[in-house]
Parts: structure tokens; C-alpha cells; sequence
């Protein structure tokens, strides 16, 4: 099951170097950044446009920025310009990225197609009101989420709507997790709500981040 993580998991190491790439490109900005983050506001760095020009050049800057970062930094860029501004959900969608990309699901991605029949199936075969059942639909409805905003051309050229239907899948299996986690993790369970409800946003913005890193 994936969750917001990314914010959380920062060190201040990581912060320095970002506020560091900061001031490289813009010394004032720098400053400002450092003041930022010695008074604990982190979400004023993270959020700054110095943030995300560093993160834009984050292959020249001498200490490399995290991978958590260069997904997080652009996400919630992306968000903000489509009236957005639940930082906990640009949060969730880079957790899905940096979770996925460092499993065998980025391995096996240009090789093999992605079903959202098996997963459909394999969502209906456990028990109607189980929290396993809600844990699985919300990791399938990462799972199209994710293909659907980082290889949106793999699924653009099956033709038949593939792209639509992978965001709505994703959308309905995370409604369906939010109402099975909702006695039991309520606080995920009203993130995967709101993360269905902006599902084609969230995947907008994760295609946007992925030509940008690409760039």
C-alpha cells in the first residue's frame, strides 16, 4: 500500500543540498530559502520557484538532489498551476513514482503490457469487505495511475481509449480502497478519496514531471 512519504522521509542533508542548488542559481533566492528552512518551513522551500529551477538543473549542480525530490518538487509545481494545492496528494503521486520506479515494476515495464483485466480479477477474488481488498485496489489503482502518467504513449498507441481507461480504473480502485480503509486507516483512506476525485490532474501532472526529468 503506498502512501504520502516522500516530505516525511526528507533529511536536513537533503534540504541543504536543495536549498544549496537554490542559491547556485540564484543567490537572493538562496538566502531566502535558507532563512525558509532554519525557521522549519519546509513547504516555503520546497514549494519556492528556486526549488524548482534547481531541481530543473539538478543534473549540472555538483551534490546530487534525491530522486524523492525531483519527482516531488515538479509534481507539486504541476498541481499548483491546475488550482491544486493539497501538497499531500503531489506528495502521494511521487511516492508512487519512487516506489514503483525502484521495484521490478520499472524493470519489466518495456517488456511487458500492464492488464487492468488481471487486475480487476485479482481485486474480485478477495472477500467484498476485506482491508486486503482495499489494500490491492489501491495498489492497482497506483499501478495504472502510474502507467497512465509515466508511459502514456505505451498505452496511447493500444488505441481504444486505453489512456482514459487506465485513469478511470485508477480512480474507481482507489474510491473503492478509500471505502474499505476507512475504519481502518481513515487518514489514508481520505487521501485516496481526494486522490480519485483529481485522478486525470495527477495524471496530467505526472506526465508533465516525467518530460521534464526526461528533458
Amino acid at each position: 500500500m503506498i502512501v504520502a512519504s516522500v516530505r516525511q522521509s526528507l533529511t536536513w542533508d537533503e534540504l541543504v543540498r536543495l536549498v544549496d542548488g537554490i542559491g547556485r542559481r540564484d543567490p537572493g533566492a538562496g538566502r531566502d530559502a535558507a532563512a525558509a528552512l532554519d525557521a522549519g518551513d519546509v513547504d516555503r522551500v520546497l514549494d519556492s520557484d528556486g526549488a524548482l529551477a534547481a531541481v530543473r538543473a539538478a543534473p549540472s549542480l555538483p551534490s546530487a538532489l534525491p530522486f524523492s525530490l525531483l519527482w516531488y518538487v515538479p509534481l507539486r509545481a504541476e498541481l499548483r498551476a491546475r488550482d491544486e494545492y493539497d501538497a499531500e496528494l503531489a506528495d502521494y503521486a511521487a511516492s508512487v513514482c519512487v516506489a514503483l520506479l525502484r521495484t521490478r515494476a520499472a524493470r519489466v515495464a518495456g517488456r511487458l503490457e500492464p492488464g487492468l483485466a488481471d487486475w480487476t480479477h485479482a481485486i474480485d477474488a478477495l472477500p467484498d469487505d476485506s482491508v486486503a481488498r482495499g489494500e490491492l485496489a489501491s495498489d492497482c489503482g497506483a499501478l495504472a495511475l502510474w502507467w497512465a502518467g509515466v508511459f502514456p504513449e505505451r498505452l496511447e498507441r493500444t488505441g481504444d481509449g486505453a489512456l482514459r481507461a487506465y485513469v478511470t480504473f485508477a480512480a474507481g480502485a482507489l474510491d473503492l480502497a478509500a471505502v474499505l480503509l476507512r475504519v481502518y486507516r481513515p487518514a489514508v483512506s481520505a487521501l485516496y478519496q481526494r486522490a480519485a476525485a483529481i485522478a486525470p490532474d495527477l495524471r496530467a501532472a505526472l506526465a508533465a514531471t516525467r518530460r521534464q526529468l526526461a528533458a
